[in-house]
């Protein structure tokens, strides 16, 4: 059945919340999954790219890319409270912010601190730090619930 002639039928509607939190969705999936996890590893890899210009470009870009999801969590919040989520929808919901709020609150401030010790040329190698796998640890944990959620919100 097309779109138009869904919307025809009574109680059919596409509710706009819904359309939202899966628009918004998407969007942020696409953001994280071009920037963690294409340009982050490829920068370094690039010619002339030393570990402390790559950390430099890394922390403006990530501190970008944090502002945006932050706003866009703002956004799914908004259409999942203005909606009826089904108990999946809500669940994904929090778990983003969990994952999203664990990321700013514990782990940013971990990298920062190594980042900026390597900016003042510190050795890199001194600085070893788990921190930057549990942040990607945690993107794969918000790319797969960022991925279930606009699926969910679109299937209601």
């Amino acid at each position: 059945m097309d779109a138009a002639r869904t919307a025809e039928r009574p109680g059919h509607e596409w509710p706009t919340s819904a359309a939202v939190a899966g628009a918004d969705t998407f969007l942020w999936l696409g953001m994280v999954l071009a920037i963690s996890f294409l340009e982050a590893p490829l920068k370094f890899r690039a010619p002339g790219v030393t570990i402390p210009i790559g950390l430099g470009i890394g922390r403006m870009v990530f501190r970008a890319l944090n502002l945006v999801e932050t706003a866009l969590a703002m956004i799914v919040v908004a259409a999942v409270a203005t909606a009826t989520p089904s108990t999946a929808v809500v669940t994904l919901t929090a778990i983003i912010l969990a994952v999203l709020a664990g990321q700013l609150a514990v782990i940013r401030p971990r990298l920062n601190r190594r980042s900026d010790a390597v900016l003042a040329g510190e050795d890199p190698a001194r600085h070893r730090s788990r921190a930057h796998l549990y942040y990607v640890a945690l993107e794969l944990v918000k790319v797969l619930s960022l991925l279930a959620l606009g699926c969910a919100v679109l299937v209601r």
